[in-house]
């Protein structure tokens, strides 16, 4: 059995190319017994379990089939799908996570898995929005709305993101270092695994734990990545879409 680790797939109608890139990666690296890990932004956007375009009920359906044939799909909100529900994981077999939760890996290690924004702090503008789409009331208030208007919403809210992304400095978009020390500690365990940031690589911090060490996945643009983690070994690999 071996744990593979994904996250920001952005998956939409218009790119095509990243849907048919995550079939082939099921296809060829998934088996029996298997489990996937999606550690949110699976979609670019998600406007509730209520959505009918034909582009994602063909996800779901292919979500289902790996239940069918043999393979644990666990499923984490990112900041773009964090209106996943009930529903959903009804449809595709999916387990949803809940953020900050821990695994026992093949190597005996525990690991922090989360999204990854949460620990973005120093975004001030960012995290007071991150509260409000996180509120439950709020999120309830979305989800009464018709579909063609929580459509228009969410490309909105896509290109308020990226303009005000552009305008802010690299820095403040990428992980706080108290915040990852104190998630850390919080979870005592020497290991994180996240998304996000679209920064992919390993690092190394020094916390009252001791060295710990933070993987950090990719994002699927021109490539796609994925965490391997089997027989003790915990590989972060990059590959061509």
């Amino acid at each position: 059995m071996a744990r593979y680790f994904i996250s920001d797939l952005h998956l939409q109608p218009s790119r095509m190319d990243l849907a048919k890139g995550y079939y082939d990666f099921c296809e060829q690296h998934l088996s029996q017994g298997d489990e996937l890990y999606i550690l949110g932004d699976f979609f670019d956007a998600w406007i509730g379990d209520d959505e009918d375009g034909d582009f994602y009920k063909d996800v779901i359906q292919q979500l289902a089939a790996l239940k069918g044939r043999g393979v644990r799909t666990y499923f984490m909100h990112g900041n773009r799908d964090f209106l996943v529900g009930d529903k959903f994981t009804e449809l595709t077999g999916a387990t949803l996570l809940e953020e900050n939760c821990t695994i026992t890996l093949t190597d005996g290690r525990t690991a922090l898995l989360l999204h990854g924004d949460s620990l973005c702090t120093d975004d001030i503008e960012y995290m007071a929005f991150r509260q409000q789409v996180r509120n439950p009331a709020w999120q309830a208030q979305i989800l009464a709305l018709p579909l063609e208007h929580r459509r228009a919403m969410a490309a909105d809210l896509r290109a308020k993101s990226k303009s005000m992304n552009s305008n802010k400095a690299e820095d403040i978009m990428d992980v706080a270092e108290t915040s990852v020390n104190a998630a850390f500690e919080k979870a005592n365990t020497s290991l994180m695994i996240h998304g996000h940031t679209h920064r992919p690589n390993r690092h190394k911090h020094t916390s009252s734990l001791g060295v710990c060490e933070r993987i950090v996945l990719g994002d699927w643009e021109q490539t796609g990545w994925y965490l391997k983690d089997d027989n003790s070994t915990v590989e972060l690999v990059e590959f061509p879409l």
